[in-house]
């Protein structure tokens, strides 16, 4: 079978596709025929070396995949021919991939294989931030960094679908765009404006809460937007940065900051993660969020699908078709 494999550490150009030996399932493990996989930020720090957990090499990225099940090991529930969404550590971007069978779900008859790879992730850790960290309110302001990206514009679905006042502040025109069609009640392009200052002048009192999966030096500036008591919740730094935030800020204005990682969640918040997924999963299946996928590439391109969100070009998710 065809697999992109990364033999060393490096950017995305330095990945190869080739035929290795197919996969077997082991105990609580499944075969899927991979029909799509997504693209996440954290598959280019993997490549790179510079995740917080490294990969020994060789190995093949992606994370997210929806399928067909092939084969099954000893105690899984599923037959072949299930058609199934799910994660994996690594492994994904390949034609077939064995995935843990807890981490895998029914694709809703109505949902095509590449918005079932795209929800996964960038929903469940959307959700948990919005529901269980920022505890966001109907009415609240909530601003979401990076708000074009997969996670933020996931988090724009669902701030809306909470009940919030979303405003979603990127980079572009285009991606400001999108974030309204898809209900966001004011936007900021940071790349052109004083992001704290249009924040102040959108909200009055300040937000309720800011989601941030960008840092770098945006984290700052909307941090000092929040109004007395705003929570503050850091998801990841696609810009590549790890921001430095004066603690004065928090201890003035009375600010919770906190991070969110979508591998520890479960584990660490065991009930609100139950909850959280049961919650998602209706949802899903009722069509009441679907992502967005902005760009699709073939599995021989999946190098400059990774590319493309390494260089910050994408709306919503980016899809590897195999």
């Amino acid at each position: 079978m065809r697999a992109v494999v990364c033999k060393q550490y490096g950017p995305p150009e330095d990945l190869v596709i080739e035929e290795v030996a197919e996969p077997t399932p082991g105990p609580g493990q499944v075969l899927v025929r991979v029909r799509a996989a997504a693209v996440n930020f954290p598959d280019v720090l993997l490549i790179d070396g510079k995740y917080q957990l490294k990969i020994p090499v060789p190995f093949t990225p992606g994370s997210e995949l929806a399928g067909d099940v092939l084969a099954v090991g000893d105690g899984v529930g599923l037959a072949v021919g299930d058609r199934v969404l799910g994660t994996s550590f690594v492994g994904a971007f390949a034609e077939q991939a064995v995935v843990p069978a807890e981490t895998l779900t029914p694709i809703p008859d109505t949902v095509d294989y590449g918005s079932a790879a795209g929800f996964g992730i960038t929903y469940r850790t959307a959700y948990h931030a919005l529901r269980s960290v920022a505890r966001v309110q109907p009415d609240d302001w909530v601003v979401v960094l990076g708000a074009a990206g997969g996670v933020g514009l996931a988090a724009v679905d669902l701030g809306v679908l909470l009940g919030a006042r979303v405003l979603a502040a990127a980079s572009t025109p285009e991606k400001l765009a999108v974030c309204t069609a898809r209900g966001a009640a004011a936007t900021i392009d940071y790349d052109r404006e004083d992001l704290k200052q249009r924040i102040r002048d959108i909200t009055g009192a300040g937000a309720q809460s800011v989601l941030d999966p960008v840092g770098g030096d945006y984290a700052e500036p909307a941090l000092r937007s929040l109004a007395r008591g705003g929570r503050f919740v850091t998801l990841g730094y696609a810009a590549g940065a790890i921001p430095a935030i004066p603690l004065n800020l928090v201890m003035l204005k009375g600010i919770s900051v906190q991070g969110m990682e979508i591998r520890t969640f479960a584990t660490d918040h065991p009930d609100d993660n139950e909850r959280d997924l049961t919650e998602l999963a209706q949802l899903f299946a009722a069509g009441r969020i679907m992502p967005h996928i902005g760009a699709r590439f073939p599995l021989e391109e999946a190098p400059a699908a990774l590319r493309y969100v390494a260089d910050r070009k994408a709306i919503g998710k980016v899809v590897i078709e195999v």
